[in-house]
């Protein structure tokens, strides 16, 4: 999938969780990526924060740093 798209769809994440208290909203678009993402589409975000994350909201790239932090094989494969 298209980087663009993954940055974009990540980012829908995050603005729907921006109301959240921070530690809520960073663990919701972790989880929600985590359960409904498919391995190539995390691999593809993961890809995307290691090449520096542009373009992701700093909610998104904490909770991408944080689910690649708990996914290290995946992030690593990235």
């Amino acid at each position: 999938m298209d980087d663009n798209r993954l940055i974009s769809m990540a980012n829908q994440i995050a603005e729907f969780f921006q109301s959240y208290p921070e530690t809520e909203a960073v663990a919701g678009i972790a989880t929600h990526i985590e359960k409904f993402w498919d391995p190539r589409m995390r691999r593809g975000i993961f890809a995307h924060l290691k090449a520096g994350g542009a373009g992701l909201k700093p909610l998104t790239l904490k909770a991408l740093q944080d689910l690649a932090a708990k996914q290290p094989d995946l992030a690593k494969s990235a």
